[in-house]
């Protein structure tokens, strides 16, 4: 469990406000690979609707201490079905609401006859707010991915197979899901990611955060910066430990991507490769981040893909 503490931060004579700073040998995937799972209690809260092919339920379960909130597709018919648990791309907390941003996965998996799990992480929706998520470096996302994973595989639901779980990133939910696949290893039978962020994190840092004084500096006390705690951002990034990885790996890209630059995904790729690591690079010429024309041969793709390695 990441350990946080406060420290008050002195300039002069007066006193400035307490800023909070982190144990650093907590923040770190290794610290992540050692951290007990305890995913537990996955709860139909609602129906929320239903379609000729699924009911869509809004879910909970508990882990690490806190409550996790999403959302369930679960297509009609006998079953146990096998779950896809799907992680969602950056979308500000406050303006999140529970199931943004997977939608069409959503539809297409449920009814394809994938049980579609999506994950509010900590601090979205009606999950519980953890307030040093940006000091513990959003490790803690893969943490709810994966215990979401294991409150499957403890669910008494009659409808999930709980020995059938992938897990499907996109975007920032693309390095959650690195992260979670190598923290633990088995823990997923297959990974889909798509238009993923680097699985280096100072490309991330570098892209997103070094601009935002306020965080760059919050950070900058809490671990150090790149270049003075190189080892630190060496501990948080999945592409130094991909040779842990055991689950096949499908990745999409948009060579036009204007957010995650396609550089980043052929990096991933040939890491993945170089450990051994059954992983294909689908490249799509013209696509962007969202890849719209594109959407329809990936989620095709995917399926295939979940369908030969869920043993379906």
């Amino acid at each position: 469990m990441f350990v946080v503490a406060a420290v008050a931060v002195v300039t002069g004579a007066a006193p400035a406000a307490a800023v909070p700073t982190v144990d650093r040998d907590e923040v770190s995937l290794e610290a992540l690979m050692s951290t007990p799972l305890d995913g537990k209690d996955l709860t139909i809260r609602r129906k929320l609707g239903s379609t000729s092919a699924y009911t869509r339920y809004a879910i909970a379960y508990r882990g690490a201490g806190l409550r996790i909130t999403g959302i369930m597709n679960v297509p009609r018919g006998r079953g146990p079905f096998p779950v896809v648990v799907l992680a969602h791309g950056y979308i500000d907390p406050d303006t999140y609401w529970s199931g943004q941003g997977f939608r069409r996965e959503q539809d297409a998996l449920a009814r394809n006859g994938y049980v579609a799990l999506h994950v509010d992480y900590r601090n979205h929706a009606g999950s519980t707010d953890d307030p040093d998520n940006d000091l513990t470096m959003r490790l803690g996302y893969a943490q709810d991915v994966l215990n979401a994973a294991v409150a499957v595989r403890s669910s008494d639901l009659r409808f999930i197979d709980g020995e059938r779980i992938a897990v499907l990133g996109r975007s920032m939910g693309g390095s959650v899901t690195f992260n979670a696949l190598v923290a633990r290893p088995g823990i997923f039978d297959a990974a889909v990611v798509y238009a993923s962020t680097s699985t280096d994190a100072v490309d991330n840092f570098d892209r997103w955060q070094r601009d935002d004084d306020r965080l760059r500096r919050t950070i900058f006390r809490a671990h150090g910066s790149p270049s003075a705690n190189p080892a630190f951002w060496r501990g948080i990034s999945a592409v130094n430990y991909v040779d842990r990885i055991t689950e096949p790996v499908l990745m999409f890209h948009g060579a036009r991507d204007e957010s995650c630059p396609i550089r980043w995904a052929r990096a991933t790729s040939r890491a993945l490769a170089a450990a051994d690591v059954d992983v294909r690079l689908v490249e799509y010429p013209r696509a962007g981040h969202y890849m719209y024309g594109e959407w329809p041969d990936s989620m095709r793709r995917t399926l295939a893909f979940l369908d030969r390695h869920l043993e379906r």
